[in-house]
């Protein structure tokens, strides 16, 4: 048995759920998006520069003045009420403009009434009134808003172990804000995982007379730091272990459990109408999944679904960017991580449609899923089949279009991939095609970028002769490989296509994927619809005790959440669930960046 020198560290946990930091820039007179709450209310000021007992924190909040009462209001996020104060969201049943909320209390709740910004990406939760509640201190100075709870102590420190993990109590003399700093992840469960917690309180001199900590059950390591007006918890732990926060009242108590993730009761917010935020256990045989998933309504007035890339849209679909400034970008309120892209070439690899028009063609005849305004979905594998053909009738297949999935043939670049090409292989030509006609055949030279005309394209010959010369006219001419796919103006591509119709036709191996890929275990992210039309944005990283789920485990659970159409997604490191400037299934530091992703975004 091993004692632990103690010290300590920083930052928030929600159940098995983290949830990322929003931010949005100062503006004055704003018109609130009065769709979404009754009784619309005038905006005095946002902003994104938050202090919490002295301390500075990125978190969006707003500040405004009701038709009716004609009395200022002060709003923040959900994730600054969530990673930066420790506040818990419950559920809320059916009112998406009422939203229960918890903070050191175990039986008591708070309803906060909700208002979005101008562009229906955040929601603020109306504070002012439990502010004074709770003794807080809130005001609005400049740009940046300002919180003080009050000082607090520590006053004693108590840690046992339990049957499944260790627990520590600190007792405080007023309760007091928190949040997790930092969380690791293990994606196997094999490697051990490190987290920092940090309270807004003093460590009184005794608290920590009787401590003794010792080593089992899951956690390794312990360090206690005081810090001035703060307090840091810093923890290493078994890969397959979580650590859980929760906070009791009467006297007010934090309560830091380390074990395996728990079967809680389901999360069910609904967060905006027609999008609802979920969490729960889905069991297959004895194994244990915990899933995040959003349930999103494409009927919904005014809300769409839409694919988007990295940058701003209007910049080209070459680049990486984490999923949450990517949604912020492009003003979605809600997205998941799309499909698979070069991480060398910051490129898509697969099908990308948008309001009918192709960004990147599919690969390999890989799972797609396709959309409509009307709320129709459909899945399946796709190819285009593309060629152009000149004007002596000659027709000369295409490969592939804005594709960052070199092939031998010829391959197409249009101003959708970006102002320049730079050759993605050696020994490439470049062919410059404008208004329909060739003006040029070059060899590509390595480290060389070539311009694509705006109204042409860059044909690319590799290994192979285009037998194309200046003065050449061409046509492009495209369609797809299943003319059921024509109709529908969105399509994203992954892979494999889990459910169809009802059914697991899940068959990696068919669409050309490794068979290591096929069969290993790892975080998943899917698209699916249910029978009812809800369309289910879902993730899910380890399983309880272990490794996240094969691909034929996710289409199982995909099936059991009631899909009947389901698209796997990239995972991995690549898997997030975004909603409202907060990242929902881990912990932001750990997010990587994406090339492309599946948006919410509500008309403007």
């Amino acid at each position: 048995m091993t004692n632990f020198v103690l010290t300590c560290v920083t930052q928030g946990f929600k159940r098995f759920l983290w949830i990322g930091v929003a931010g949005i820039a100062t503006l004055p007179s704003v018109v609130w998006a009065d769709a979404f709450a009754q009784g619309a209310d005038v905006s005095l000021q946002e902003g994104n520069q938050v202090s919490i007992n002295g301390k500075p924190f990125a978190g969006a909040w707003a500040q405004w003045t009701g038709r009716q009462s004609g009395q200022p209001t002060i709003g923040i996020s959900d994730s600054l009420w969530m990673r930066q104060l420790g506040g818990a969201l419950l559920n809320n049943g059916s009112n998406s403009t009422q939203q229960p909320v918890a903070w050191f209390s175990d039986s008591s709740k708070t309803l906060l009434s909700t208002q979005f910004n101008s562009t229906k990406t955040i929601r603020y939760l109306a504070i002012s009134e439990a502010a004074r509640q709770w003794g807080w201190q809130v005001e609005v100075k400049g740009a940046a808003l300002n919180i003080r709870t009050g000082a607090a102590a520590i006053a004693s420190v108590k840690t046992g172990q339990q049957p499944w993990g260790q627990r520590l109590v600190m007792v405080l003399d007023r309760v007091s804000p928190w949040r997790m700093a930092a969380l690791t992840n293990s994606r196997t469960g094999r490697t051990d995982r490190t987290f920092t917690l940090e309270v807004d309180a003093t460590l009184l001199a005794d608290s920590l007379k009787t401590l003794s900590v010792s080593a089992g059950a899951g956690l390794k390591a312990l360090k206690i730091t005081p810090q001035q007006d703060q307090t840091l918890i810093q923890g290493v732990m078994d890969g397959r272990y979580q650590p859980h926060i929760s906070t009791l009242d009467n006297p007010p108590r934090l309560v830091l459990d380390v074990r395996q993730p728990l079967s809680t009761q389901p999360r069910k917010i609904l967060w905006a109408p027609g999008v609802e935020w979920n969490e729960a256990i889905v069991s297959l045989g004895q194994a244990q999944f915990p899933v995040t998933w959003l349930a999103v309504n494409p009927r919904q007035p005014t809300l769409k679904l839409l694919p988007f890339w990295s940058g701003k849209s209007s910049s080209g679909i070459v680049g990486l960017e984490g999923l949450t400034k990517m949604a912020q970008q492009n003003q979605a309120t809600a997205a998941i991580n799309g499909g698979y892209f070069g991480r060398d070439r910051q490129s898509p690899l697969g099908a990308i449609r948008r309001n009918g028009t192709w960004v990147s063609s599919p690969i390999l005849n890989r799972g797609v899923i396709a959309w409509d305004a009307q709320g129709r979905f459909k899945v399946g594998r796709l190819m285009l089949q593309e060629q152009i053909v000149t004007s002596n009738g000659v027709a000369l297949p295409i490969t592939s279009s804005n594709s960052g999935y070199p092939q031998k043939g010829i391959a197409r670049y249009t101003s959708i991939w970006g102002a320049t090409y730079t050759p993605l292989l050696k020994n490439e030509q470049i062919i410059a095609v404008v208004n329909n006609q060739v003006q040029s055949v070059q060899p590509a030279v390595e480290g060389q970028t070539f311009t694509i005309p705006r109204n042409g394209a860059l044909l690319i010959a590799r290994a192979v002769a285009a037998e194309l010369t200046p003065g050449t006219s061409l046509q492009y001419r495209m369609q797809s490989s299943q003319p059921a796919f024509e109709s529908f103006p969105n399509i994203m591509g992954a892979g494999p296509v889990l459910i169809e119709n009802g059914r697991v036709v899940m068959d990696a191996i068919s669409e050309q994927f490794s068979p290591p890929f096929a069969i290993q275990s790892a975080d998943r992210s899917g698209i699916g619809q249910t029978a009812d039309g809800t369309v289910l944005l879902a993730v899910t990283h380890n399983r309880i005790g272990g490794a996240g789920p094969t691909l034929s485990e996710w289409a199982q659970i995909m099936r059991q959440m009631g899909a009947v159409n389901a698209l796997n997604l990239d995972g991995g490191s690549s898997t997030t669930l975004y909603l409202g400037g907060q990242i929902l299934d881990r912990h932001p530091i750990t997010a990587a960046r994406v090339q492309n992703g599946i948006g919410v975004f509500f008309n403007r």
